[in-house]
C-alpha cells in the first residue's frame, strides 16, 4: 500500500452510530499520533452529519497526546443547522478521555466581495531540489530523530523554498515557504482534497517559531506540542496538485509558539489560511546511554 493509499484508508473512518465513528492511526513508529491526522479525521466525521455543505473553518484544541496504537473514537455534535451556516463539535476519545477538541462550521455558497493577499515570489516547485535531492545533501548530518523523519516514506511531499531552515542550526528570520501536494493521484471529491488539506495544515508550523532561534521541533532539547490550531477554507482546490504554505511566526515566549501560514495554488489563489500556537519548551535531554 502506498503512502497515500494509507492515509486514504485512516481517512476512511468506520461509522459506530449515527453520530459516533471510529478511526485507526498507521503505526510507523510514532510515539503519539500526529495532529494533522487527528484533525482530519475528526473534520471527516463531522462532514458525515453534513450535506450539500463545504467546511470554512475548523477551531481545535489539542488536549492530550493520541496513542496509536488504539482506535480513536470521534463523537459529533450537531450544534446547529441552520440557512446558511451549519455548525458542529466533534470530540476525539481514547481510553474514556477526551484527546482532542474541534468546531467546525459550515456554509452554503453563495456570492460576495472578493480581495486576497498577494502570494509571495518564490521559486516554484519544478525549480526546487526533491526530497530525494534533500536527503543526498543532508541526511548524513541530521541527527537519528530528524534522519528518521526524513527517512519515513510520507503520503506529502514537501519542497522547501530554503532548505537551511529545516537542516541548518543557524538563526534565521521567523518565516520560511515551503510547496507541498500528496504524492499520488487523490479522488475528486472535495471533502477528500479538504481532509488532506487539514492533515497537511499541521506540518512544519511551528518550525517558524524555532528558525528564529536556530531550533527545530525535532530537536533533543525541545518538547514540542500542538496546543491549538485553527483552519480557514476559502477557494477550491486540489491537494495532490503543488500547493505553497507561506509560514511566519509573530511571536514566541512562556514555552509557547505562534505560527501562521497562507496556503495558495501555483496560480496564486489564496486558498487557506491557518493559524497554530504550540508548546515549544526548553528541556535538558536525556544523557546517552551509549
Amino acid at each position: 500500500m502506498t503512502p497515500v493509499e494509507t492515509l486514504l484508508s485512516i481517512l476512511d473512518l468506520e461509522r459506530l452510530e449515527v453520530n459516533f465513528f471510529r478511526g485507526h492511526s498507521p503505526l510507523v513508529g510514532w510515539k503519539r499520533v500526529y495532529g494533522g491526522q487527528v484533525v482530519a479525521q475528526a473534520l471527516v466525521a463531522a462532514n458525515r452529519t453534513v450535506e450539500g455543505r463545504r467546511p470554512h473553518s475548523l477551531h481545535c484544541y489539542f488536549l492530550l497526546g493520541g496513542d496509536p496504537s488504539i482506535p480513536i473514537i470521534y463523537e459529533v455534535e450537531r450544534i446547529r443547522d441552520g440557512r446558511s451556516f451549519t455548525t458542529r463539535r466533534v470530540l476525539a476519545i481514547q481510553k474514556g478521555e477526551a484527546i482532542f477538541a474541534m468546531s467546525a462550521s459550515y456554509h452554503a455558497e453563495e456570492p460576495g466581495l472578493h480581495h486576497q493577499a498577494t502570494m509571495p515570489k518564490v521559486p516554484g516547485p519544478d525549480d526546487l531540489p526533491t526530497e530525494a535531492d534533500l536527503k543526498k545533501l543532508y541526511l548524513d548530518s541530521l541527527p537519528p530523530g530528524r534522519a528518521a523523519y526524513w527517512r519515513r516514506e510520507r503520503p506529502i511531499e514537501v519542497r522547501p523554498v530554503d532548505p537551511s531552515g529545516f537542516f541548518d542550526r543557524r538563526k534565521q528570520a521567523s518565516a520560511h515557504h515551503l510547496w507541498f501536494r500528496a504524492t499520488g493521484r487523490l479522488p475528486d471529491d472535495p471533502a477528500t482534497h479538504a481532509a488532506v488539506l487539514a492533515y497537511a495544515s499541521d506540518m512544519s508550523l511551528l518550525d517558524s517559531a524555532m528558525v528564529a532561534h536556530g531550533k527545530s521541533v525535532s530537536d533533543p532539547d525541545i518538547m514540542p506540542a500542538s496546543l491549538d490550531h485553527a483552519l480557514w477554507f476559502h477557494e477550491d482546490f486540489r491537494a495532490d496538485e503543488w500547493l505553497l504554505y507561506a509560514q511566519e511566526s509573530p511571536w514566541s515566549g512562556h514555552a509557547r509558539g505562534l505560527g501562521r501560514g497562507l496556503i495558495y495554488t501555483k496560480d496564486g489563489r489564496l486558498i487557506a489560511s491557518v493559524i497554530q500556537e504550540g508548546l515549544v519548551r526548553v528541556i535538558k535531554p536525556e544523557p546517552s546511554r551509549f
